[in-house]
């Protein structure tokens, strides 16, 4: 979870069986085709629970109920989601088209409160096949979709190849753009964003959180005791400079307090001792 809060994003390689992956393609194909025709097959509405959506007999349906895939969901954004918005994406061989970087809403809410969206790769992407490029840790830099058009080339971005039936989580506000596919096979994702209808607080395994949480850790300018909690939250991405990597930290401590339901929780002492002077302000 630190791993999620730091960088926005959670990788599972090959979590969806092949069966399903092999059987998905049909469906995606249908969906892209009739999504505006008018007896075609739909996405659901936006805000229909998620345990309503993709009825049997779809293979969406059947991957989004994996044990596997709605442990990841539950432990995001519990037990009860709703349904925002899916897209399928398909990319010929060969396709030159290129999405701009973009984040999947005009605005965002600037609390801590996130949506997950869900990026099921149906098959193989080879390296240098064009997967979808996103920026790690750019999901708490809150923009508008539109302002990102210009950004390429940014340093420390990544461009996923994996295995057929590898799922991405990212967080709703990360920096993401589809990419041209010169390779020689097509390429199918399905997308999926889905809201929290609870508090995120504590959702997933935290059996050894306090133990994890409360281990000592010297200060970022000494030995750091790698494994913790905040040696996670003390990463630096390579887009960084070394004061907006303070300020990240910082945003990062906030969403883990807000995950982890502890309010006092700091790393290298900064929102400590921003929220000790306020304190000190008369009024």
């Amino acid at each position: 979870m630190a791993e999620f809060v730091t960088n926005g994003v959670l990788r599972f390689d090959g979590i969806v069986p092949p069966d399903l992956n092999e059987r998905a393609i049909p469906e995606l194909e249908r969906l892209k085709n009739e999504r505006f025709a008018p007896d075609g097959l739909k996405p659901p509405h936006t805000g229909t629970p998620l345990d309503r959506c993709y009825p049997e007999p779809s293979v969406i349906g059947e991957y989004l109920r994996l044990p596997a895939i709605r442990g990841i969901i539950e432990s995001l954004v519990g037990p009860d989601p709703t349904f925002d918005h899916d897209f399928t994406h398909f990319i010929e061989a060969g396709a030159t088209d290129v999405q701009p970087l973009h984040v999947d809403a005009v605005t965002d809410s600037p609390d801590a409160t996130f949506d997950i969206q869900l990026f099921w790769f149906c098959n193989d992407v080879e390296p240098g096949e064009g997967g979808t490029r996103y920026l790690p840790g750019s999901h708490l830099r809150r923009v508008r979709s539109s302002g990102l058009d210009r950004y390429q080339h940014i340093t420390g971005e990544q461009q996923v190849a994996c295995a057929a039936g590898t799922v991405f989580v990212f967080h709703h506000g990360l920096w993401h753009a589809g990419q041209p596919n010169p390779g020689p096979n097509d390429r199918w994702m399905h997308k999926v964003r889905l809201n929290p209808t609870r508090p995120q607080v504590r959702l997933w395994d935290t059996s050894d959180l306090d133990e994890v949480q409360n281990l000592p850790t010297d200060h970022v300018f000494a030995r750091m005791d790698h494994g913790t909690i905040a040696d996670t939250l003390r990463t630096f991405q390579p887009w960084l400079s070394v004061t907006e990597y303070r300020n990240e930290q910082m945003q990062r401590v906030a969403l883990w307090r807000y995950l982890s339901g502890d309010e006092r929780y700091d790393v290298d002492h900064y929102r400590t001792r921003l929220e000790q002077r306020s304190a000190l302000v008369v009024r």
